[in-house]
Formats: structure tokens, C-alpha cells, sequence
């Protein structure tokens, strides 16, 4: 009976350990991330999930289906990242060649999401500010669309705003110098074109990603295009 009370206070002091070391390390991390809080250093590592990100979604009364994230490269998927010094804050910054759009905040961090862009030919570069924004707004294809694709002639007048609209669920207008540069940042019913280059000239989004874009410009925002 006495060795089966030692071997009985052994185990309970080895589980006493087990379960204080392991409480050391809890508390440790805790700390970390308390600090980090304090500190507002948010952890960078921890990037939006895109299981959540990409769900499917109610937006206007309009059902947004599910992305299938994993056919995106991971390097396309909305995350938070530290904004390089030549950009500026407040500002929407794309980089044409690394297929990225970045909204840059005060605290120099940037939402980076990934993005479709113009063919060789398609793209507009240059400065200019966000005018205003639409959600699922219509779509009339330009007069030199409607030359290149007759088809388009029936959504002459416009195309009413939904799903199967190519401007999806947000459009954020470009103007420079007062004047509508006929470019746009939108959403796109076209997810899998994320990271290509095969769009008219506007900057395509995922639908997820544009509404979020959406909830943080504000009109008159600056956008440089390069």
C-alpha cells in the first residue's frame, strides 16, 4: 500500500509539473499577444483566413456565392502586410506588374489584395482620386467596346446591376483633373481572373475583396496606378 502511494503521489506531481509548464507557456504567449496589443504592433503572421474572407456572403439583398480560394495563388489573397515607404497613407496604391492593390492606412499598414488587370495595350497608369463608388452599379460598355464586341450593342443603354454584371458588386470611379478617366476599380464575377492580365483596362477584384475596399475609401481618396 505505501508504494502504491508513492507511485500515486509521483504520477500527480509529474501531471502538477506537465500542467504548470504548460500554463507557463499559455501565459507566455498571452503575454506576447497583450503586449503586442498594447503596443498596437498587430501580428502580421495572423493573415485574414480565407476560408471566412471568401465565404459566401448577403450584400444588398444580393447573395454573393463562395470563392473557390484554393485555385488562387495564397500571394493573391486579401492580407495585411507593412506599407513600403514610398507609399503614401490614405491612399490606394496598385502595382500593375505584381497584380496587387493596396490600400495603405495611417498607421503605414496596408490591406493588399490580389487583382486583375489590363492586356498589353489595356492599362491606365498615373495619379488621380477615387470620385465616388456604387454598389452593384449598371454597366454601359464604352462606344469602342461596342466597335470590338457587337454583341455588346444590346447593353448600350446599360446593363442593370447583379451578379452577372462585369462590374460586380462595387465600382470605385477614377477621375484626374476633374475628369472621368472611364477607369475603374470593381468587383468581378470572374474571381479565377485574379493575377491575370485579360481585363479592358479597369482593375478587377474579387466581390469579397471590393466590398472591403469599399468600407474603408472615402471619396476624393488618392490612387496611384503603376
Amino acid at each position: 500500500m505505501q508504494w502504491l502511494a508513492e507511485c500515486d503521489r509521483r504520477r500527480f506531481l509529474r501531471v502538477a509539473v506537465a500542467a504548470a509548464a504548460q500554463g507557463l507557456v499559455c501565459g507566455a504567449r498571452s503575454a506576447s499577444a497583450e503586449s503586442r496589443q498594447r503596443d498596437g504592433q498587430p501580428d502580421l503572421d495572423a493573415a485574414f483566413d480565407p476560408r471566412l474572407v471568401y465565404a459566401a456572403t448577403q450584400d444588398n439583398g444580393i447573395h454573393v456565392p463562395a470563392v473557390n480560394f484554393g485555385r488562387l495563388k495564397p500571394q493573391f489573397h486579401r492580407t495585411l502586410v507593412r506599407a513600403s515607404e514610398d507609399m503614401p497613407e490614405n491612399t490606394i496604391v496598385i502595382r500593375l506588374a505584381e497584380h496587387h492593390l493596396y490600400f495603405v492606412r495611417s498607421d503605414r499598414l496596408a490591406f493588399r489584395y490580389g487583382i486583375g488587370v489590363g492586356r498589353d495595350g489595356f492599362s491606365w497608369t498615373g495619379a488621380g482620386i477615387i470620385s465616388h463608388q456604387k454598389a452593384w452599379p449598371s454597366w454601359t460598355p464604352p462606344g469602342d467596346m461596342i466597335e470590338r464586341l457587337p454583341e455588346l450593342q444590346r447593353y448600350s443603354k446599360g446593363m442593370p446591376g447583379g451578379l452577372g454584371n462585369p462590374l460586380g458588386a462595387r465600382a470605385l470611379y477614377i477621375y484626374q483633373g476633374g475628369a472621368d478617366t472611364l477607369y475603374r476599380v470593381h468587383g468581378t464575377p470572374e474571381w479565377w481572373s485574379i493575377g491575370k492580365s485579360m481585363s479592358s483596362g479597369c482593375i478587377r477584384m474579387i466581390n469579397q475583396d471590393a466590398i472591403h475596399l469599399g468600407r474603408h475609401v472615402e471619396n476624393g481618396t488618392p490612387i496611384i496606378v503603376s
